[in-house]
């Protein structure tokens, strides 16, 4: 795979995931956030587990079958994402969405800027534009006229540092174990149970209540955590994750796309503004390095 279809592939999970807000919406309505993500994270396990359990015999024929080491590495995914995913939600009861939807933006400058730390990679110059003009994108996308800094704010904004480091992790770990199924099924089965017992402690919930959240469990849990988070894994063994970061930020695009069609939802003059600038930042950021290479 190279690096330009690697970033088309992102490009698709950031749809996937921007359609998923939709589902995530409804289904927050009948049962608790953390059961929700629980149940959702474990039926993408499920999805991805024959693939996984494949690639597992294929590894363990040619005597590379990951460890204990490498099964520390997969749960360490997994808590980063559980970790992203709770403080966002404590944020959320605390904030409002126009506040947490940017704040939580702030991950796409993070990572770069992790990246030259743990990695000593110096992603292109144009990464940083690009970056602050997703920042400034979603920041107009949100329609929030001015931020001030709760404590609901501090937990998102907290939440921003585990899912900037997944961003960074997810693609070297696959791609040193060349297992990206087996990786992918273990973190979601990590997440998902860990959810899952944080929500039946904290949360009330009965059968009927799931039944009724059913329908929106299932889509996130096949397509936005089966399919996309999988795909995601393959996508960053191939594509940088500064650009990833950038390309997935484009999710709150398709989400306001879907909220127009699917939900009635309507963007304001400063919505289509920083849909735009989202949009135009993600394309430079492709085109600037090939066309350097083409007439350099």
């Amino acid at each position: 795979m190279t690096r330009v279809q690697a970033n088309l592939l992102l490009l698709v999970i950031a749809l996937i995931w921007g359609s998923a807000f939709v589902a995530q919406a409804q289904g927050m309505g009948v049962i608790g956030p953390m059961m929700f993500t629980g149940i959702r994270f474990l039926v993408g396990a499920l999805v991805v587990a024959p693939l996984a359990w494949r690639e597992w015999q294929q590894l363990n024929a040619q005597q590379r079958a990951p460890g204990r080491r490498e099964a520390g590495k997969i749960t360490a995914l997994g808590v980063l994402m559980l970790m992203g995913a709770a403080m966002q939600q404590i944020g959320i009861v605390h904030t409002s969405v126009t506040n947490a939807g940017f704040l939580t933006a702030l991950y796409v400058p993070l990572v770069p800027v992790l990246g030259i730390f743990f990695h000593r990679h110096w992603p292109h110059w144009s990464v940083w534009p690009g970056g602050l003009a997703c920042l400034v994108g979603a920041f107009l996308l949100s329609g929030a006229s001015s931020l001030q800094i709760g404590v609901g704010d501090a937990w998102v904004i907290a939440s921003a540092l585990p899912w900037a480091v997944h961003v960074l992790m997810v693609g070297r770990v696959a791609d040193k174990m060349a297992a990206p199924f087996c990786v992918a099924s273990g973190q979601f089965f990590v997440t998902g149970l860990m959810a899952l017992l944080w929500a039946l402690a904290f949360e009330p919930a009965t059968l009927q209540a799931v039944q009724a959240a059913a329908w929106p469990i299932l889509y996130t849990g096949v397509m936005s955590v089966g399919v996309a988070f999988t795909a995601q894994v393959v996508a960053q063994r191939y594509a940088h994750a500064a650009d990833a970061a950038i390309i997935l930020s484009s999710e709150t695009v398709f989400a306001a796309l879907f909220g127009y069609w699917m939900m009635g939802e309507r963007l304001s003059p400063s919505g289509l503004a920083g849909c735009s600038l989202i949009f135009i930042s993600m394309t430079l950021i492709q085109l600037i390095p090939v066309l350097k290479r083409r007439y350099s």
